[in-house]
This record gives structure tokens, C-alpha cells and sequence, in this order.
């Protein structure tokens, strides 16, 4: 699994921006973008700041649902935890959260 820092730039690549561009969108110096990307450490307010300049959000996924959480956003369906959850064709997010699903 990609680092947080790799996470950050593959999405700022997918998305077409240069490190430049990143730090014109949230207010911060290519170079400080620059370092954040090569080494950085963010706090939760800057890496809140990078996830909205990325079109993204921080989120914080239950341990129990984070296979499930993976294969949905690989493609791969539902995976093998708590099956149902990708049966519902109106929401396939639906009960992906929940204890109850």
C-alpha cells in the first residue's frame, strides 16, 4: 500500500497538476508543497487543506470494513466482507459504514 505521501501525488498526477499548481490552489509555496509531498509530516488543518486542493477528503475507516472499502473503490465489487453491501444497485454505499450491514 502507497504512503500518504504517495497517495498525494499520484492523486495531484491523476488530476494534471504540478506541484506548483497544488500550492496556488490551497495557498502554500511549490516548495512547501514540494516538501510536504517528499517529506512531510502535515498536521490534520494542512492535510485537510491538500485533500479539498486534490478534490478529496480525509477519512477515517473502521479497520472491519477496510477490505470492503478497497475493493469498492478498486472496482472489485464487494469484496468477501459483508458481501451485501454492493447488492443494493440504488446505493452501493449503503450499510458500508454501518455494524449492522
Amino acid at each position: 500500500m502507497a504512503s500518504l505521501r504517495q497517495q498525494i501525488k499520484q492523486r495531484r498526477k491523476a488530476l494534471g497538476l504540478r506541484q506548483e499548481d497544488m500550492g496556488q490552489r490551497i495557498g502554500m509555496l511549490r516548495q512547501q508543497y514540494q516538501y510536504l509531498e517528499a517529506k512531510g509530516n502535515p498536521r490534520l488543518d494542512t492535510l485537510e487543506l491538500v485533500a479539498k486542493g486534490l478534490d478529496s477528503e480525509v477519512m477515517l475507516i473502521p479497520r472491519e470494513k477496510l477490505l470492503e472499502v478497497r475493493a469498492l473503490l478498486d472496482g472489485e465489487g464487494s469484496g468477501q466482507v459483508g458481501k451485501p453491501t454492493l447488492s443494493n444497485a440504488e446505493d452501493p454505499w449503503a450499510g458500508l459504514l454501518d455494524d449492522d450491514a
